[in-house]
């Protein structure tokens, strides 16, 4: 008898407890949703007003992000080009000091090339971006460096050049134009960006492993890695942006947008895994080459036998899902921004069109035409134009960074370790004290020299491909795929943009388009 009253007080405790718990909790999360939404509803009252968003106590920018999520990057542009190129951030002293907001390109230079070692991602970083592993994307210090050595060498390899230019131009002619000529010829309308996402996924994947998912075919299947990495773009965009205990707080209930990328993180990991898999067993029967050149995980694999340890597959993952991250989003990106510009620019897109033309054989002008690796080397307008899309929405819009030791930035701003710096390049591509008064024309004369050749622009006024040791070691690949997609769809296509079809920046860690882009293309030639 005594024993079941034990039993019963025991179980009435526990009970008690958790129902405290709970009431505790929800208290908890009633303190932050109450202010946000009073907030909230406050900042309406001010829509429209041109109004400097204030970082509030425990909340931070969330409201500002509530009221114009579909332009935080122009509300980020606005401010940064009324308070001079930067802007601090404060937060509350025991959650987080606050944050430093710079387009300064002097600060960018002192950051990421002067004072490199000073600077790196930080652990905070790889915590808001553990999707992605602690790759050559996300890692510091040694790791960085051995990562880097590699793919540097892998970059410079003559080899892996040859697989880089072979699968590029294989994936135009065998993936994006039989699915252009079907929609030319049934008069389809189709979603540029998802295109170019899907040869940035084919190409990458051929440079990761020497294989072809073929995502880019005519039946457009679904493609679960891919989605997987939007979603989880977005997520840590989220995370960018809202205070550190929010996000957690989410990924603790498994709610909200951090249930989503723990979805996400599941199905990239087991991807890149599958994928590693596949490169263990060709290495097994003796073939880390593939058909046509070197690969980006035969690479590595080959470089150190560290890797075949169960740290080293982790490693191996994570460099997977960092290349196929810089491979899938930036060039999809840019080109679906390019598109956009070329079609709001008539002249432009003559000037484009009749330098394609100049390139092309006589015996071959009246026709369609593919370009080789030759020709498109001499395409210095496209490239330019490629270069003002880059300057005006670049992929990544926003980069981090945290400070080892107090420093001085350029622009008078006093650094510490408890802060984060974040550079606005979005912001910095249309500063008129960077660019000149026609900053937010596109216009892409600026980058051609009177030689007639591409002009040279620092890597810390032009952050799309990052500056310093960092610097992005695949931006001549970039291009080359960019122009090898550009020139094929511009000299063989008209293209039009579907008439009120909404063109804005999706809130994504890459700067794509919210709702694509949906085009309707004819062939010239037919």
């Amino acid at each position: 008898m005594d024993s079941t009253i034990n039993r019963a007080q025991t179980e009435s405790n526990a009970a008690s407890k958790l129902f405290g718990t709970a009431m505790a909790l929800t208290g908890y999360v009633c303190q932050i949703l109450v202010p946000v939404i009073g907030l909230f509803l406050l900042l309406v009252l001010f829509k429209g007003k041109n109004i400097i968003p204030r970082h509030w106590p425990l909340i931070g920018l969330l409201p500002a992000v509530l009221l114009q999520h579909d332009r935080v990057l122009d509300l980020g542009f606005q401010v940064l080009e009324r308070c001079g190129g930067t802007i601090f951030i404060r937060g509350l002293w025991f959650l987080n000091p606050g944050m430093l907001v710079t387009c300064v390109p002097a600060d960018a230079h002192h950051v990421m090339s002067t004072n490199f070692w000073n600077f790196p991602k930080g652990s905070d970083f790889r915590m808001m971006f553990d999707a992605f592993g602690n790759g050559m994307f996300a890692c510091d210090s040694e790791d960085w460096s051995f990562q880097r050595r590699i793919g540097r060498a892998l970059c410079n390899h003559q080899a892996f050049q040859t697989l880089s230019v072979k699968a590029a131009l294989d994936k135009v002619e065998n993936g994006l134009i039989p699915v252009l000529e079907q929609a030319s010829q049934k008069c389809l309308a189709l979603d540029f960006q998802d295109l170019f996402q899907r040869f940035g996924l084919d190409a990458s994947f051929a440079l990761i492993n020497g294989r072809d998912p073929n995502s880019l075919c005519l039946d457009l299947p679904d493609v679960p890695v891919a989605s997987a990495m939007d979603e989880a773009g977005k997520a840590i965009f989220l995370r960018l942006l809202y205070p550190k205990y929010i996000w957690k707080l989410q990924r603790w209930l498994g709610m909200g947008s951090e249930r989503i990328l723990s979805a996400a993180k599941k199905t990239l990991y087991d991807f890149a895994a599958d994928q590693l898999s596949f490169i263990r067993e060709r290495s097994n029967m003796g073939t880390n080459l593939t058909e046509d050149g070197l690969d980006f995980l035969s690479a590595f694999i080959n470089e150190d036998e560290a890797f075949q340890s169960p740290a080293g597959e982790k490693v191996l993952i994570d460099n997977i899902l960092s290349f196929l991250l810089a491979g899938k989003d930036t060039t999809s990106a840019a080109l679906s921004w390019f598109f956009w510009l070329v079609s709001l620019n008539p002249s432009v897109e003559t000037k484009i069109i009749e330098e394609l033309k100049a390139v092309v054989p006589a015996k071959g002008a009246d026709k369609g035409h593919l370009f080789d690796a030759e020709e498109l080397s001499k395409l210095v307008y496209l490239q330019a134009a490629l270069c003002e899309t880059l300057r005006l929405f670049p992929p990544i819009p926003l980069q981090t960074r945290t400070p080892l030791q107090p420093d001085i930035l350029p622009s008078g701003s006093r650094i510490d370790p408890s802060m984060k710096i974040i550079f606005h390049a979005y912001a910095m591509g249309r500063m008129s004290s960077v660019w000149g008064k026609d900053c937010l024309e596109f216009k892409p004369e600026r980058w051609v020299s009177e030689e007639g050749r591409i002009k040279h622009e620092p890597a810390y006024k032009f952050l799309s491909f990052s500056a310093g040791p960092r610097i992005c070691l695949g931006k001549e690949v970039a291009f080359f795929q960019m122009k090898a997609v550009a020139a094929a769809i511009m000299h063989n296509y008209h293209f039009q943009v579907v008439e009120g079809h909404p063109v804005v920046p999706a809130l994504s860690l890459f700067l794509h388009m919210k709702h694509g882009l949906m085009v309707k293309v004819k062939n010239k030639w037919a």
